[in-house]
């Protein structure tokens, strides 16, 4: 099923989106593609998205809640991180799976900024991650514009996901992202040699092994496991206040199920907790035909419905 998703032919009914630049850090900017509705209207709810692993804002999930939310009536902002979608320029850093500060600046610009009352996050992957952390971050001090976030299969413990891509049944997903991100920081040391060295590391064969040559000491971390447990939404998610939907597969094949019984998320009565027997990693695809096709992405629009004032 995770594979099915990723090829499965879809088209999308959006409006062509209006590009915009939040600025994130004194020198670091995110690319956002936005579909208002008619007006702009403040009172109207924005959804903001952030993708996984190597997405983009254009990935099909993303599109996927963008389509359903704008035809419900949100506005709907689809969220680059840093360096995604061909943004390697508007940042001299890397990304990693820590960096909820990001998204509480967008959050900020939106409901201080621009005046919106009523906004929502929803992340997938390592999206489901950095949006769990900033509810967790956020814990009782809820700014009262942030209605709700939702979660998708949130690589929350990122040892237990870099442990399990290592199982042999995970090989090719393995080299999908270490290809991925070993081209990305390529791309990088062209653009900013005086920060990255092009080689030095040895052959990378993992994610564990990736972010132990690169991400962590790009961080300022000694080795993978501590930017694991530093970026990891796992050790706030019980602070976590804000409504909010969390949604993963018992069988997905690299955020282990078992990661969400020890975080005891289910105990946190701000967590509509939702694990279906099946659904592989980010995919839950259903036998109904429509909006339904992609059950997941209909339950993140349905539950920011609900809670629309």
């Amino acid at each position: 099923m995770t594979i099915a998703a990723a090829y499965w032919p879809r088209r999308f009914a959006l409006p062509p989106p209006e590009a915009r630049l939040f600025r994130v850090a004194e020198d670091s900017q995110l690319l956002a593609a936005c579909h208002w509705q008619a007006g702009k209207r403040k009172d109207v709810p924005v959804i903001a998205i952030v993708h996984g692993l190597e997405g983009s804002c254009d990935s099909n999930y993303v599109l996927g809640i963008a389509e359903k939310a704008y035809q419900r009536g949100f506005h709907v902002v689809r969220l680059n991180q840093r360096n995604c979608g061909g943004t390697e320029t508007l940042t001299p850093t890397l990304y990693n799976s820590g960096m909820s500060g990001d998204y509480r600046a967008i959050f900020e610009e939106l409901a201080q900024g621009d005046g919106f009352t009523q906004i929502f996050f929803a992340g997938y992957s390592m999206g489901g991650n950095l949006v769990t952390k900033m509810a967790g971050e956020y814990g009782e001090a809820v700014p009262p514009e942030l209605r709700g976030v939702c979660a998708i299969c949130p690589a929350m413990d990122l040892a237990a996901c870099a442990d399990a891509l290592n199982k042999p049944e995970n090989y090719f997903y393995q080299r999908h992202f270490v290809t991925g991100l070993l081209g990305r920081y390529t791309r990088k040391a062209a653009l900013f040699p005086k920060i990255y060295s092009p080689n030095g590391f040895g052959k990378i064969r993992s994610v564990r092994g990736f972010d132990d040559a690169i991400t962590a000491p790009c961080f300022g971390y000694r080795d993978a496991q501590e930017y694991y447990d530093a970026a990891g939404a796992r050790k706030v998610v019980a602070k976590v206040r804000v409504p909010m939907l969390m949604i993963t597969a018992q069988d997905d094949p690299f955020v282990p199920y078992e990661s969400f019984l020890a975080a005891m998320v289910a105990e946190n009565p701000a967590i509509r907790f939702v694990a279906p027997e099946h659904g592989g990693h980010c995919a839950f695809i259903s036998r109904h035909r429509g909006v339904e096709r992609f059950w997941a992405e209909a339950r993140v629009v349905d539950f920011c419905e609900r809670l629309r004032r």
